[in-house]
């Protein structure tokens, strides 16, 4: 390992109805300590999470419930 793994985690999201809410859920998310990237899509609404450390899932989901959006956990 190098230092510099990437930790990928595809999260399921209820709620989102237009591209404001994608952009919502996308800054929200980015603000968690360790994110490199996220990416929102709205059809089959999954967020990909791109971070250098472990984020928890808990922490995951408040962050969404906290902007108006739920977790599915299918």
């Amino acid at each position: 390992m190098f230092g510099h793994d990437k930790i990928t985690k595809t999260v399921q999201i209820e709620g989102m109805s237009c591209s404001h809410c994608t952009k919502k859920v996308e800054m929200a998310l980015k603000e968690l300590p360790g994110v490199k990237s996220v990416k929102v899509v709205l059809e089959n609404k999954k967020a990909e999470i791109v971070s250098n450390k472990e984020i928890d899932d808990e922490t995951i989901k408040r962050v969404i419930e906290e902007i108006g959006y739920h977790v599915s956990n299918e």
